[in-house]
């Protein structure tokens, strides 16, 4: 049956699996909504493109499933670009679909009109191409889809020119994708076990891209008596009870010296990069052995590795577990243990008072949760010191970076996940970023504890000033008053006095049939 590409395009996504669209129309892409209804998909409206790429990252870290954004040529592209990037950094599987003029070199001056749209998206994604016909636009969302399954999922972004979005097309059915990620081979296995074997202190180092591998990850340091340490984006790999797993403890500076008297070091799926480590080097000297799926991570003569192997983690692992043998290591669980007690209580001495606030956050809310932070001293503190008993339900922006994250991701998660409990934390600046997509959970209905921690300043960024030696400057807004903000868009609000408030206010805003902003300042302890 011939109906215009747009409306196509939404039938072969839902046949890909899509139940769940974020965007805002307009009149360029408004033959992009022709068929979402139509195919069955939900389509959620954003306040602002770049709270709708948020939402779509949400969605698929909180699902696994891809995010898919639609919006409009030029201004509409160029303000999702925020999230495509933090999508890119932290490998999240999204595509953005937007529009095209039809011709930009012959004429100008055309409503949202750009140099080169196409080549501004590509900065910041995975690959951004332009579909000139309709067998051309289902070849690259079947490609985009494909490339979600067999290599490391980062965003893409495919734009169609107008006239072609409304011309009749024939119907292309989705190609069935089979995962064929590549694997390590017997003998790569067969050394670094022979090399555990031989090692008095072993250690493993997991990143965000063996998340997905936590089973096998226990399973072999629980038969080499290997310590590990892990990535935020990998928290949870390791059994919570591991006593030899030294957490999220990368970016302390003690960390490169004990790592200094590791005699053999794997790392799996992890960038080491400058948000990981926050220095110029692991710290190892034994051997070290790199395993990623992403061939440029090989290449990274940073860390000097003695051995790559490109494979995932899963199978990486899984292999590894079969051949490794239970024996006994020199690493020490009350070492370990000490050595975890003294960061947190560095980590709290650094920013008083967080600790113990974020420890009752924590602790307050149910199993399973999904937690979604923002770029703010509070989540810093608290992804630091917090122990995870399962990978990928603690989502921060890790690599760009980026403000404004934590809300609308929050609500795409919450979409995704549906009766699951997600929360969200957010700084009282960065909060105000996104604060419009708060509309959109109330539209929902979403239950949704948002935590917004307000300590009236840039604290974070005033105190890399005063360390610099530079007088605090440009580091307070006027703030609203957040409550009232959130009871203006029809969500309800709490403003706890103390620990014990603050515990009740996030049962019962899970509780609740919308969201709830949850204000915290330091004055509650």
């Amino acid at each position: 049956m011939k109906r215009p590409l747009g409306a196509q395009i939404s039938h072969m996504l839902k046949d890909r699996g899509v139940d769940t669209i974020f965007g805002i129309p307009g009149v360029h892409n408004v033959e992009m909504y022709r068929g979402i209804e139509e195919a069955g998909i939900t389509h959620v409206l954003a306040r602002h493109e770049q709270g709708a790429g948020f939402m779509a990252d949400g969605y698929a870290r909180a699902t696994g499933k891809p995010g898919v954004a639609y919006v409009i040529t030029g201004p509409g592209l160029c303000n999702i670009m925020t999230p495509m990037g933090q999508a890119y950094s932290d490998s999240v599987p999204m595509l953005v679909m937007s529009s095209c003029l039809d011709e930009v070199a012959a004429k100008k001056g055309q409503l949202h009109q750009m140099k080169d749209q196409r080549a501004a998206a590509e900065t910041v994604c995975d690959w951004s191409e332009e579909a000139k016909t309709a067998e051309a636009a289902y070849q690259l969302v079947d490609r985009a889809f494909g490339e979600f399954v067999t290599a490391r999922p980062r965003p893409k972004h495919i734009q169609v020119p107008i006239a072609v979005l409304g011309a009749e097309a024939e119907y292309s059915a989705p190609k069935t994708v089979t995962p064929a990620l590549p694997t390590a081979g017997a003998p790569q296995l067969e050394a670094i076990a022979k090399g555990l074997a031989a090692a008095k202190r072993p250690v493993f180092v997991f990143g965000g891209g063996a998340a997905h591998a936590a089973a096998e990850a226990r399973e072999v340091l629980a038969k080499t008596k290997a310590a590990s340490f892990t990535s935020f984006a990998g928290r949870g790999i390791a059994a919570i009870d591991d006593p030899l797993c030294f957490g999220a403890g990368l970016i302390q500076p003690e960390s490169a010296r004990i790592l200094g008297t590791a005699d053999y070091v794997v790392a799996v799926g992890t960038e080491l990069a400058e948000v990981d480590l926050w220095r110029d080097e692991l710290g190892h000297k034994g051997t070290f052995v790199r395993v990623d799926i992403d061939p440029p991570m090989l290449a990274d003569l940073m860390a000097a590795p003695d051995m790559t192997v490109l494979s995932d983690a899963k199978a990486f692992l899984a292999g590894l577990a079969e051949l490794v043998q239970g024996g006994e290591t020199d690493w020490n669980a009350a070492e370990v243990a000490e050595t975890r007690k003294r960061w947190k209580a560095e980590i709290s001495a650094d920013r008083p008072g967080i600790v113990e606030i974020a420890d009752v956050v924590v602790d307050a809310l149910p199993a399973g949760t999904q937690i979604f932070s923002d770029m703010t001293q509070f989540a810093y503190v608290s992804k630091e010191t917090t122990s995870m008993d399962a990978p990928g339900r603690w989502h921060h922006p890790y690599g760009f970076g980026t403000l404004g994250y934590a809300l609308p991701a929050a609500i795409g998660g919450k979409i995704g996940v549906g009766a699951a409990p997600v929360i969200a934390m957010a700084g009282d600046y960065g909060f105000q970023y996104t604060v419009q997509e708060l509309g959109v959970a109330v539209e929902l209905g979403l239950s949704l504890p948002i935590i917004l921690w307000d300590n009236g300043k840039l604290k974070e960024i005033e105190d890399c000033m005063v360390n610099s030696q530079i007088a605090p400057n440009a580091v307070q807004a006027l703030n609203p008053d957040f409550c009232k903000l959130a009871e203006a868009w029809g969500a309800y609000s709490a403003a706890p006095e103390n620990l014990d408030a603050l515990r009740a206010a996030i049962v019962k805003a899970f509780e609740a049939g919308g969201p709830t902003l949850i204000y915290v300042t330091p004055d509650i302890l």
